[in-house]
């Protein structure tokens, strides 16, 4: 037998100046059951789950919300979770610099008094991270622990106030394949508990191994629930429902074959910026041919970062040795403007924080890495800033009337497309892209692999960092492995599967000797 509804939102619309971001929209979700919610980035799940919680207060948006067979009107998001509603959004909503057991009570101490009963707040705390299994003190600040842990610890938040119903925006986004697999379990275990929960996520492998139901939305409507338990359902199925439309081979073919070794680096060693002792980057040698894509695969925390970053202008911890070579020649970078200079880009994994400046407009945006190609005497002219931001606009299908419009209000995957436009002006030999796909649906990610397999066909370098083994094996020509900071493997992609790059990026004591 079904299990009883435990939620119902019937015909929510929800609109923004000149946008409808919402049509119509209707959701049921069982309870006991994990209940995924798909779509391209911009069709407004995250808007959906927003009005649910009471980030968009009753009032804000038309339509009923009934739970638990009871219609409720949540002002705020506190109202939401006083009914046992409680939503993790992608971007953490925790404190670096409190600790772990702070964190989780914040704002709901435990007192003794007035005063905050620290010996209950740390017991309870203790209780909690073994129910989501996390091993760690829970003294040790949030800026400590690896964002795999930091997510368990929103889940144990949730849990301290009783959960009910839990929503995850994005929860593996930034996660290696191992976290996101605890992760996963972990879902599926509050779920044998009777927890209920709503999962956004852009990874349908994920989607199709925990839910129990996917609803699909798209620009804005609702377009079908497909139930696991009927069959028929796969990515292919999904991805029809997302986008409108199949997109045939997932990757593209490579046009061409590749050139010669024209960047090398040799014996390249990094000491972390905290710990003297620590080596983020251990004697660490690769090569890039033109027309290449090469790929870094590693688990979180095992250096790709910190590498690229070095590489790139000396961004991360200290430089202890090793030297960088172009077209057989050595060239010394010392500095953002220096890697530039010499035909180095980075995208950054992190597109809000270090790849754009989210008050500024998608024109600025594009030039502001190389502001000298547009301007005469230290002045910018204007028209050839909008030739060239237009050009981009249009080449890199960035969804946006006008280039005058400001970054924010694009969705992720057309952020991540400013952000390659940005690195595409200055006219790179070598682009480094790390995560350039995290966070965002597969249409989107569809273009970017296009457009890093044209850049790959006109000639350039690609360096690859992906924490998705299929992304790799499929874009990739090479992959090179990485492990707490020392390469331990390179493998043409088309010779490689994901237990042979697991085995070199986790290998035994006896391996890496």
């Amino acid at each position: 037998m079904a299990e009883p509804v435990i939620l119902s939102m019937r015909s929510i619309t929800k609109e923004f100046p000149g946008v409808r971001a919402l049509d119509d929209v209707s959701l049921e979700v069982r309870k006991g059951t994990i209940h995924a919610i798909c779509g391209e980035n911009g069709a407004g799940k995250s808007t959906l789950m927003k009005v649910l919680s009471g980030v968009y207060p009753h009032g804000s948006f038309d339509g009923e919300i009934v739970y638990q067979s009871q219609p409720v009107a949540f002002g705020s998001i506190n109202d939401s979770e006083r009914a046992g509603i409680v939503i993790i959004h992608q971007e953490l909503a925790l404190v670096p610099e409190l600790s772990i057991a702070e964190n989780i009570f914040l704002g709901n101490e435990p007192r003794r008094g007035l005063a905050i009963d620290w010996d209950t707040v740390r017991m309870r705390a203790t209780e909690l991270l073994a129910r989501v299994g996390l091993d760690e003190d829970p003294d040790t600040p949030i800026k400590h622990i690896g964002v795999g842990k930091q997510q368990l610890v929103e889940i144990a938040k949730a849990l301290e106030k009783d959960v009910k119903l839990l929503i995850l925006d994005e929860p593996t986004a930034a996660l290696n394949e191992n976290d996101s697999q605890h992760l996963l379990d972990l879902i599926v275990g509050l779920k044998a508990k009777g927890v209920t929960s709503i999962m956004i996520s852009h990874k349908l492998n994920e989607i199709e191994q925990v839910s129990d139901a996917i609803t699909i939305i798209r620009d804005g409507r609702m377009i079908e629930t497909l139930d696991i338990a009927d069959g028929d359902v796969d990515e292919d199925r999904i991805i029809r429902g997302m986008v409108g439309r199949t997109l045939g081979q997932r990757f593209p073919e490579r046009a061409h074959t590749t050139g010669e070794v024209f960047f090398e680096v040799r014996d390249w060693t990094v000491q972390h910026p905290l710990s003297a002792e620590r080596l983020v980057a251990k004697r660490s040698s690769f090569t890039v041919r033109r027309g290449e894509i090469v790929g870094f695969a590693g688990l979180m925390g095992a250096g790709r970062t910190e590498l690229a970053m070095s590489v790139f202008g000396r961004q991360y911890g200290t430089w202890l040795g090793g030297t960088m070579h172009k077209d057989g020649k050595e060239i010394k970078v010392r500095s953002v403007p220096d890697a530039i200079g010499h035909g180095i880009a980075y995208v950054s994994e992190d597109r809000k924080a270090l790849g754009l400046n989210l008050l500024d407009t998608i024109k600025r945006s594009i030039v502001s890495a190389k502001l000298s190609r547009i301007s005469t005497a230290g002045v910018v002219d204007g028209l050839q800033e909008a030739q060239a931001a237009e050009e981009y606009r249009r080449s890199l299908r960035i969804k946006s009337p006008s280039v005058e419009h400001g970054v924010d209000t694009l969705s992720g995957g057309n952020q991540q497309k400013v952000v390659l436009a940005k690195w595409m002006f200055t006219d790179p030999d070598l682009l480094i892209l790390d995560e350039p796909t995290r966070g965002i649906d597969v249409g989107a990610k569809s273009e970017i692999y296009q457009i890093v397999r044209e850049l790959a066909d006109a000639g350039k370098g690609v360096i690859l960092i992906s924490s998705e083994l299929p992304e790799l094996l499929g874009l990739a020509d090479r992959i090179y492995t990485i492990f707490e900071g020392r390469i331990t493997g390179e493998l043409r992609a088309a010779d490689a599967d994901q237990e042979m790059l697991m085995r070199r990026m986790a290998p035994t004591k006896g391996d890496h000797e």
